[in-house]
């Protein structure tokens, strides 16, 4: 049989069960046996003999160029292959065997005739019925009518018609472009795609102009697709940048000042700045931010930062506070308001109601709650009104799910109110003449527009009381009189302004406009003075945004953009000013400063500018009218850029001691770890080499611990170290680690290579003893524990920050030590403070003395005596080198992969063979995979002095700062190492550390500032 009619046959018997055989033909046996057939005298058993004809025709071809035939026989006597005839003088007796196994037959044949019904019941296509007829049997109503069929196929077509009905309703036709483009449509879609991740309502306006991603169950704008880094930074110094902060969450608490004073000062602490019973923020006059942590676990278990505001006090006994913290933090803190006032029993669910917006058309309508199902309600009339969707922010809500509970014991409400307030980010020195130019104070209304509607009814009641009407009077002088500040740094940091306004779509410009100040209105006003030393006072900080049903109203009884562009058209001249009279929307908002930058002496003020507050469904109604007035807009990346520039830790990133922080760092090393896979091996960077134990995540109770035990063994390490000449003889210092460069030769190039042991109390580093206390599965554990804290007392941080000022050079700087009560650097002094925090860390800012760019996970590191002395005399030494380490991984990962190369070659000789293939032990496994050429992937050594330096803290954010022109970098250092570093550096190189990126050697000379 030729190659082809084999294939052929191979490919007809390959869903043939394995029982199944056929006369084969004349194989080189003894006797002119068949290969197929036992020769004769042969007890083999009937099962064995069909498993070995069955393995003979998976093999392939069985005739060979080695196969040997009897004399006389030639290739074209063998016969024609399985099946066909038979060559030669071949009698039956030699074919069939002299006798079988009945039972073992009998199972044999069963399994084909099984094989073969189900073969025949099975639908090996795809066609109907009535496709499965000869051609002049077939009739064109067979497809639409049963009974034109055969009887004896008519229940078989039923049964398809019925399938083929489920099918049809399941899956619908896709609609056309313009269907599904229609609004009715269009918005039912836009709910659908929002049930995982909340949009907001400037969503679409976004999702045209930035890269969009989910975090924190929000679908938030990440960066501008344009290029505009710079441009960017430009609006924050020079202009205005806007942001959209409505994803931060919103806490109300309502109940008696006392019973809630009492329980929020156990989750904060005086130590570290403002509490919630600080007197300015406490009347409502300011803003507050501060650190929770939970309650009474202070400095441990933080929680993470949040800003609060109290509403004004108006007589009554209950006051109202609002808490706003990160998406990331809400279900932490919200866990512990409720477990700190008692909050178990719900509130009863309050289910929102339709609210009418700009998508809406009309008035009246149902929501409708079931997605892709119009359900329709007869008006007075009769007739039938098409249902309008819910707007995006209101459909994120869910009504049978809790937001307010409240406290049996105490009677204090915790109501969540995310999404029902937005927020708003005006940053730039101009963020006051884009206020000014887009909001206008409302006008007074003393008579409702329509008895009908409730439009602006708060409104006239209020307007009718005297002493309301002269509030807003001042609140509107006080706005007005923010066109002459020049920035909104010159207020006092956190001042509160509340506000009634008018609908700002009115106020367009024909154009893009740039919002310019004008100073000399105001240049010589005694208000303007007043206002910078006095500051907004105490009742105009009122608004009517704390009132739940007035801002219920307000966006119910919204004017649709659809209204708003019909009454425009209706203009007897286009394009002039649309007065809009008692018809107009007055909305509440509330007016929140930003201070910017404060700690520090270098650009303060800079960032600052101001937050507005707004009713839900008003987002776009303001957003459009501040894009008008010539601003840019920013997202999550511009915020970060923004913290750095200020040096302040940004939420969650630098947050590593609260949960929301380590689930930030656990997801970084997962992306940043699949990146370095995704690379060819011969494109990465061996960290190994690099002496980088940790390039993706900062190990910090690995640095903190390795630290406590430096100052806990200081007294043997000084005793038992060969160079302790060196070293001073107290008992509270410490050493540096001798590091010893050894000259090793490659073993490829033969030339010699640097390489580095350091020698330290921890021992050497070797490849079969390698003393650490983290492996590397065992990292995740690490990251769920709380085994270090971070340094967040202010009378501590300016103590450290005095000292991190060089007091003798060119570099020092004045310091009023007297006024601040600072004390010079003595062991009585910081001994103490080693003995309180052993495990702390400490935030410190970074600036590059000359050229580098920090980056990701950068080492902070402590220069030696050798590296300040040869700064003191080459002004221009850039800084070290590591020596090149030995990569003691190298060998277990190239044994590896030829193990592997070996295993893959033998499960394909076992898969030809019809073997099945081993299955590889778990544990194994997972060790494997834990190898990764490059990467350390043993238990981590003592992170301090595996390298020629001593590491003091890692980089969580480092870049070339436009704001400073040099590279800048933010982390945090060990608070010991800190101290340590201090105490032996001269008085005139205080504060000097080194920088390492992970994927280099050089070092850089960085200046160590903390401020506070």
């Amino acid at each position: 049989m030729s190659g082809a009619r084999e294939k052929k046959r191979a490919k007809k018997m390959r869903n043939q069960p394995a029982s199944v055989t056929l006369p084969a033909e004349l194989g080189p046996f003894p006797g002119g046996g068949s290969r197929a057939c036992p020769p004769s005298g042969d007890v083999r058993s009937e099962q064995q003999y069909h498993q070995q004809k069955f393995s003979n025709q998976s093999s392939g071809p069985s005739y060979r160029k080695d196969q040997c035939f009897p004399k006389g026989q030639n290739r074209g006597e063998r016969g024609r292959g399985r099946g066909g005839w038979q060559g030669g003088c071949q009698s039956v007796s030699e074919e069939m065997p002299k006798y079988i196994t009945v039972s073992t037959f009998a199972q044999a044949r069963a399994a084909e005739i099984n094989a073969m019904l189900k073969a025949v019941a099975q639908k090996s296509s795809n066609s109907l019925v009535f496709q499965t007829l000869p051609r002049h049997m077939r009739r064109r109503a067979m497809s639409h009518n049963i009974k034109r069929l055969p009887r004896r196929l008519q229940e078989v077509a039923r049964k398809e018609a019925e399938k083929a009905v489920h099918q049809k309703k399941e899956q619908s036709k896709t609609k056309c472009r313009k269907a599904r483009r229609r609004h009715i449509n269009l918005v039912a879609e836009f709910n659908r795609r929002q049930r995982k991740n909340i949009w907001l309502e400037t969503h679409i306006w976004h999702a045209k102009r930035f890269h969009m991603v989910k975090k924190w169950g929000y679908c938030l704008g990440n960066s501008p697709t344009e290029k505009s880094y710079r441009a960017c930074y430009r609006a924050m110094t020079k202009h205005c940048l806007l942001q959209d902060l409505s994803y931060y969450c919103c806490l109300e608490l309502t109940g008696k000042e006392n019973e809630l004073l009492k329980q929020l000062a156990r989750i904060c602490s005086i130590d570290t700045g403002l509490t919630f019973e600080e007197a300015c923020c406490l009347s409502g006059r300011f803003e507050g931010s501060l650190n929770l942590y939970r309650a009474d676990h202070y400095p441990e278990d933080m929680l993470g930062p949040v800003t609060f505001l109290w509403k004004p006090r108006d007589g009554s006994e209950n006051r109202q506070l609002w808490i706003w913290v990160h998406p990331a933090l809400k279900q932490d803190i919200l866990r512990e308001l409720k477990a700190i006032f008692q909050c178990s029993e719900p509130e009863e669910i309050y289910v929102p109601e339709p609210v009418a917006t700009s998508i809406q058309e009309e008035k009246g309508m149902d929501v409708v709650l079931t997605l892709g199902k119009k359900r329709k309600k007869e008006d007075k009339e009769g007739e039938k009104a098409v249902p309008v969707k819910k707007i995006i922010g209101d459909g994120t809500r869910d009504s049978f799910q809790s937001y307010s509970w409240i406290s049996q014991t105490t009677g204090i409400v915790i109501s969540d109110k995310t999404m029902e307030i937005l927020r708003y980010r005006l940053i730039g020195p101009l963020s006051h003449s884009v206020l000014t130019e887009t909001l206008k104070a409302a006008s007074l209304q003393t008579e409702m527009a329509d008895s009908e509607t409730e439009l602006n009814n708060w409104w006239v009641e209020n307007c009718k009381d005297s002493e309301k009407v002269s509030l807003h009077q001042r609140q509107s002088a006080i706005f007005e009189l923010l066109e002459g500040i020049s920035s909104p740094s010159e207020m006092p940091p956190g001042t509160i302004l509340g506000l009634t306004v008018g609908d700002p779509r009115v106020n367009l410009p024909k154009k893009k406009t740039k919002a310019v100040p004008d100073f000399e209105k105001y240049q010589d006003n005694d208000k303007v003075r007043q206002l910078y030393l006095e500051g907004v006072p105490v009742d105009c900080a009122h608004s009517f945004i704390w009132d739940q049903d007035i801002c219920k109203n307000v966006t119910e009884n919204k004017i649709s953009e659809q209204d708003l562009n019909h009454m425009r058209a209706q203009l007897l001249v286009p394009g002039s000013h649309l007065d809009l009279g008692p018809c107009e929307s007055k909305i509440p908002i509330l007016l929140v400063q930003q201070p910017g930058k404060m700690a520090g002496e270098d650009r303060p003020g800079w960032g600052s500018g101001w937050d507005i507050y707004l009713p839900k469904g008003w987002g776009m109604a303001f957003w459009i009218p501040f894009i008008y007035r010539g601003v840019r807009v920013g997202g999550l990346q511009e915020a970060l850029k923004h913290s750095e520039y200020q040096r302040t830790p940004h939420t969650p990133n630098d947050f590593p001691d609260c949960q929301a922080g380590m689930q930030f760092a656990k997801e970084l090393e997962t992306s940043l770890l699949e990146k370095f896979k995704r690379r060819p091996p011969a494109k990465r960077a061996n960290y190994v080499k690099l002496g980088t134990l940790s390039p993706f995540v900062c190990p910090w109770g690995q640095l903190t611990k390795n630290w406590e035990v430096r100052m806990k063994a200081s007294g043997e390490f000084v005793s038992s170290s060969p160079h302790h000449e060196h070293c001073a003889t107290e008992g509270h210092s410490f050493c540096y680690p001798k590091e010893e460069v050894v000259k090793e030769a490659s073993p490829k190039t033969g030339e010699a290579e640097e390489t580095m042991e350091i020698t330290s109390s921890e021992g050497a580093l070797k490849t079969e003893d390698v003393t650490g206390t983290q492996d590397f599965g065992e990292r995740d554990e690490t990251m769920t524990t709380n085994d270090f804290i971070v340094l967040r007392s202010e009378k501590l941080l300016m103590q450290l920050s005095a000292w991190c000022y060089p007091t003798a050079g060119r570099d020092r700087r004045v310091r009023l030590i007297s006024r601040l009560g600072q004390k010079d650097m003595t062991e009585d002094i910081f001994l103490p403070i080693l003995m309180s925090y052993p495990r702390a860390l400490v935030w410190v800012n970074l600036s590059l003395l000359r050229k580098g760019n920090p980056e990701l996970h950068a080492m902070i590191c402590i220069p030696t005596e050798d590296d300040l002395l040869h700064l003191s005399k080459d002004k221009l030494f850039c800084g070290p080198q590591e020596p090149r380490h030995h990569d003691i991984f190298k060998h277990k990962v190239q044994k590896l992969k030829e193990e592997k190369k070996k295993k893959k070659k033998k499960d394909n000789t076992k898969a030809l063979e019809g073997d099945s293939p081993s299955i590889p032990d778990k544990e194994t496994t997972e060790e494997h995979e834990d190898l990764i050429l490059g990467l350390w992937s043993d238990a981590l050594p003592d992170v301090t002095s595996h390298c020629s330096r001593t590491l003091l803290g890692y980089v969580t954010r480092g870049d070339f700062s436009l704001a400073a022109g040099c590279g800048e970098a933010l982390g945090f250092v060990s608070l010991t190492g800190l101290l340590y570093m201090l105490h032996k550096q001269p008085a005139d190189k205080k504060g000097l550390v080194l920088l390492r990126t992970p994927a280099s050697l050089q070092y850089r000379f960085a200046r160590l500032n903390i401020e506070v």
